[in-house]
């Protein structure tokens, strides 16, 4: 008798620290799935990057927010970091506002001048008024 209980015993102590270490290890491994996250750049501005007038058009059309960001930029600036002058002048026919500033702080402008954007400075400058 005496084993019988110190059997069921030792069973129902290690079944107890099972489902206990199961309860601890959950949620760490939940947290863990949430962390992990695809980062990257909307479909909207790799077409601007790119260079894509048609499907920039196209998106615009569909009803895309040309002041949106995406990694903490709108379009326009992406235009303008990458010296897209046709996407440019299409976003800002199209309502981009070229006074935001992106998550780092910076405008339109000065990701221009930051990337000696010759073309994409002219057009927001016009744009601009300066």
């Amino acid at each position: 008798m005496k084993k019988s209980i110190l059997t069921l015993s030792i069973v129902v102590l290690t079944m107890g620290s099972n489902l206990m270490a199961n309860e601890i290890t959950q949620p760490t491994s939940v947290l863990h799935n949430e962390l992990i996250t695809n980062v990257e750049v909307s479909s909207f501005c790799k077409s601007v990057i790119q260079g894509d007038v048609l499907t920039v058009k196209r998106l615009i059309v569909l009803g895309e927010d040309v002041n949106q960001k995406s990694l903490g930029m709108t379009p326009a600036m992406y235009a303008a970091r990458y010296n897209k002058s046709e996407v440019l002048s299409l976003l800002i026919k199209n309502g981009a506002n070229l006074n935001m500033k992106s998550n780092q702080g910076f405008t339109v402008k000065r990701y221009a001048e930051l990337s000696n954007a010759q073309e994409a400075l002219v057009i927001i400058e016009a744009a601009l008024g300066s």
